[in-house]
C-alpha cells in the first residue's frame, strides 16, 4: 500500500494489449471445436436444484425442527438458489441453446430471487458490461474512476459499504449488493444511461416489484421461519454470487482494448465447489466465450496457462477475498485503486500481474 504518494503525483497509466480477437480465433482453431458448442443436456441442472429448494422451504415450514437444524436448512437453500443463478446465467448467455423463451423461464428461475428480470439481465450483463468489461465509468459493475466522484461528492459514502473501505459495515457487503446493485442499475443507471436507450424499463421495474412481492408472500406464510426461509437464504444466495463477481474485475486495471487476459480474473477454488457452482471461477475463459458452456472452461485455462503463463491471473479464491478487503475500489488511473473519503491511501494494481499470474502458481505449486 503507498499510503504516502500523493495522486496529483501519479502519471496516467495504459494496460492492455490489442490482440484479443486474436487469441479468439487461435483458441478456437486449437480446441476441439465441441468446446464451443451449446450443451442443452446440462439444463437437467435445473430438476435436482428445484427439488433441493422447495425440500428446503417445505421442511422448515412443516418439520417443527429446532432453530439450529432449520439453519442448517436454511444455509442449504441460500446456497442452491445462489447455484442456480449461476447456472441460470449461463442459460442467458445462450451456452445451453434453447429458444429465447425457454432461456427466459429458466433465468427467471435463477435470477428472479435475486430480483433482477432475465431480459433486464441480458442488456445489463450481456449487452453493457460484457462490450464494455472494466472500462471507465462505462462499465455499470465497476465503482468507476474519481472523476465520478469529484463530479458528484454525495458518491463518495457509497464505496465506504464495499470491501476495502475498512468500515465494519464492509463486511456484510456481500449479503445483500448484487439484488441492491441491480435495482441501483435499474432505477439510476438504466434511466441515464444512453447504453439502455431502447430498453423497456418499465416493464423490468414492474418484474422486480413482482419478485419482491413473491419474497413478501413467503415471508408472510412463514411467520416467524422467514428469518430460515426468507433472511438467510437470500444473504447466503447474495454471498455466494457476490464472492465471485467482486473478484472478477476489481483487482485489475481498467483498459480501452476490453481483452479478458488484461481487464478480468479467473480463481482456484475447492475442485467441489468449483463443480457446484458451475465453474464461475474460470471468469477468464468466461469473457473470451461468453456462449461457451461452463464445463468445457477447463480447457481455456490449460490452453491459457500453457501459453500465456505470464498474463493469466488466477489466484486462489481466499487470496482474492483477502486483496479485496485490502484495497480500495475506485480507480485514480487505470492501474490505480484509490480511496475517496481519504484521496492519499492508493494501490497500484500492475504488481499483482506477477504476484497473481499463472506462471508464480505453478513455481509456488512446485516448491
Amino acid at each position: 500500500m503507498n499510503a504516502a504518494v500523493k495522486p496529483e503525483s501519479i502519471p496516467g497509466q495504459t494496460f492492455g494489449e490489442q490482440d484479443e480477437r486474436a487469441l479468439r480465433d487461435q483458441m478456437r482453431r486449437d480446441l476441439p471445436a465441441d468446446t464451443f458448442q451449446p450443451q442443452s443436456w446440462r439444463v437437467i441442472w435445473f430438476l435436482p436444484l428445484q427439488l433441493v429448494i422447495w425440500g428446503c422451504v417445505l421442511t422448515i415450514l412443516m418439520a417443527g425442527l429446532p432453530w439450529y437444524a432449520n439453519l442448517g436448512l436454511a444455509l442449504v437453500l441460500g446456497h442452491t438458489v445462489g447455484c442456480q443463478a449461476l447456472l441460470a446465467h449461463e442459460v442467458l448467455h445462450g451456452a445451453l441453446g434453447m429458444s429465447r423463451r425457454w432461456q427466459n423461464f429458466f433465468g427467471w428461475l435463477g435470477f428472479g430471487p435475486l430480483v433482477a428480470p432475465p431480459e433486464f439481465w441480458r442488456k445489463w450483463h450481456n449487452s453493457i458490461h460484457h462490450a464494455h468489461t472494466n472500462m471507465g465509468d462505462t462499465d455499470p459493475d465497476s465503482f468507476g474512476t474519481i472523476r465520478r466522484y469529484k463530479a458528484d461528492p454525495k458518491q463518495r459514502k457509497f464505496p465506504r459499504l464495499a470491501p476495502g473501505s475498512g468500515t465494519w459495515y464492509s463486511l456484510l457487503f456481500l449479503t445483500y449488493s448484487f439484488t441492491m446493485h441491480a435495482q441501483i442499475v435499474l432505477w439510476l443507471q438504466a434511466k441515464r444511461r444512453k447504453q439502455f436507450k431502447g430498453f423497456n424499463r418499465r416493464r423490468a421495474i414492474i418484474q422486480s416489484l413482482l419478485c419482491v412481492a413473491a419474497w413478501l408472500v413467503l415471508a408472510v406464510v412463514s411467520g416467524p421461519l422467514a428469518v430460515f426461509t426468507v433472511v438467510v437464504p437470500f444473504m447466503v444466495a447474495n454471498a455466494l454470487g457476490q464472492g465471485y463477481i467482486l473478484t472478477n474485475h476489481f483487482l485489475r486495471p481498467q483498459t480501452e482494448t476490453n481483452n479478458p487476459l488484461d481487464n478480468s480474473m479467473s480463481l482456484r477454488t475447492n475442485p467441489i465447489l468449483d463443480r457446484l457452482h458451475y465453474r464461475f471461477s474460470h471468469h477468464v475463459e468466461h469473457h473470451f466465450f461468453p456462449k461457451m458452456s461452463s464445463n468445457k472452461a477447463p480447457r481455456l485455462r490449460e490452453w491459457l496457462e500453457t501459453h500465456y503463463p505470464e498474463r493469466y491471473v488466477a489466484p486462489t479464491h481466499w487470496q482474492a477475498i483477502k486483496l479485496l478487503y485490502k484495497t480500495p475500489r475506485v480507480y485514480l488511473t487505470p492501474t490505480t485503486l484509490v480511496d475517496p473519503s481519504n484521496p492519499r491511501r492508493v494501490f497500484d494494481l500492475l504488481p499483482l500481474q506477477k504476484e497473481m499470474s499463472a506462471a508464480t502458481y505453478k513455481v509456488s505449486a512446485a516448491g
